[in-house]
């Protein structure tokens, strides 16, 4: 009794640890997770949520490009979700680093930098938002080598789940003036995206599949366990029995096609997604008669253990899509 008593007390603080600090980076979620009660802006980031292999070229003193150097630049969710961190890893063995956290106030990101080798007392620091055409913009103070007073702009531009383009340049102050001095374009490593997107497209072909050959095991498996559907004009159904019971067809009807057209699929960090789209339906019911239909969908997916499921499922029928 006494041993079990001490394991207790030895497992439950960790257990505590981990419900409070749930959207910390953890081996379930390598790169941590988007705190919900966090504001929307937090998602500004989730493309970039991972590992990407880039290339950075800088300029010379003489204003030539210097030789491509290859880096790795890695983002992550920090404080428990709140914020962002990213570090890049130079061949050059020149390191960085900064933390990015939103302020609701001004609406602003705040961007506080810090590198190696030399440590400065004092970060620098930028401030700036995710613009309506998808770009990242954020600016610094920055006089120019002759005194022209202006800033340093940073621009995360083309971000997608596949990566993304930076650029770093000097401006004046209303940016008639633009001189580039830094250049980065950054490919997301295959095996977050490429093999996800593969995984989710299967396993929609799956689902499909099944419904057809009329297996509702393996419809209700392919939801989390803690999976809920939400199908037009019916409530929130959840738990395996109640998601098979759903899709079993009663009435003597067949399904004899069922085909889902994804218009995106986008990740949120390595261990969520969503995709949205259409799907078509062809049914032959008891008395013969087939019909087509169609409608929307949007589903949430969600890694449980190492595999993509649909943790949320919404649809409903349209008439003309």
């Amino acid at each position: 009794m006494p041993l079990i008593l001490i394991t207790c007390f030895l497992i439950c603080p960790l257990c505590i640890y981990g419900q409070q600090y749930s959207y910390e980076p953890s081996p379930e979620h390598p790169f941590g997770l988007p705190n919900p009660e966090a504001p929307k802006e937090i998602l500004d980031w989730s493309e970039l949520i991972g590992e990407c292999d880039c290339q950075s070229v800088t300029r010379n003193p003489d204003q030539s490009w210097a030789d491509t150097v290859s880096m790795v630049w890695r983002f992550k969710y920090i404080l428990n979700g709140w914020g962002v961190q990213d570090e890049t890893l130079k061949e050059d063995g020149l390191y960085a680093g900064s933390i990015r956290q939103f302020n609701i106030d001004s609406s602003h990101w705040y961007v506080h930098f810090y590198s190696y080798p030399g440590v400065s007392p004092n970060l620098s620091s930028w401030e700036g938002n995710r613009q309506d055409s998808g770009r990242i913009i954020l600016y610094r103070k920055q006089k120019a080598p002759n005194g022209m007073d202006g800033f340093y702009k940073i621009t995360f531009s083309d971000i997608t789940d596949e990566g993304f383009n930076w650029l770093g340049a000097w401006v004046n102050p209303d940016e008639s003036i633009i001189y580039p001095t830094w250049k980065i374009n950054c490919k997301k490593r295959s095996s977050v995206t490429d093999a996800a997107r593969k995984e989710i497209l299967g396993n929609i072909e799956t689902f499909s599949a099944a419904y057809v050959n009329e297996d509702y095991d393996a419809m209700a498996n392919a939801y989390t366990a803690d999976g809920m559907i939400m199908p037009g004009g019916a409530g929130i159904i959840k738990g395996f029995e109640a998601i098979k019971e759903r899709w079993v067809l009663k009435d003597g009807s067949q399904i004899l096609s069922h085909k889902v057209h994804p218009e995106e699929i986008k990740f949120i960090g390595s261990d969520h997604a969503y995709d949205y789209g259409y799907y078509e339906v062809k049914t032959k019911f008891k008395n013969g008669n087939i019909s087509d239909w169609k409608g929307k969908y949007v589903i949430l997916w969600k890694k449980e253990d190492g595999q993509w499921k649909m943790f949320i499922d919404i649809w409903n029928r349209v008439i003309n899509p």
